[in-house]
């Protein structure tokens, strides 16, 4: 029932849009919100910008996302 879907313990899913507030910086430069406490990284994107995104890949400590247009 549970297998190996990394999405299980996710509160977002591929596809699925959010509006969020970047929180922090990573080391490589991309934002950093989080959802339920459910880190997402979000590229291009600055602290205290708030933006829609669009979850990419979902892994199972956090996900990627991009800015919706």
């Amino acid at each position: 029932m549970f297998g190996n879907n990394d999405e299980s313990t996710a509160p977002v899913a591929v596809g699925e849009t959010y509006e969020v507030t970047i929180q922090d910086i990573a080391r490589e430069g991309d934002g950093i919100a989080r959802i339920e406490g459910f880190v997402i990284f979000v590229p291009g994107a600055e602290v205290g910008d708030t933006v829609n995104i669009k979850i990419t890949k979902v892994l199972r400590k956090f996900a990627f996302s991009e800015i919706e247009e």
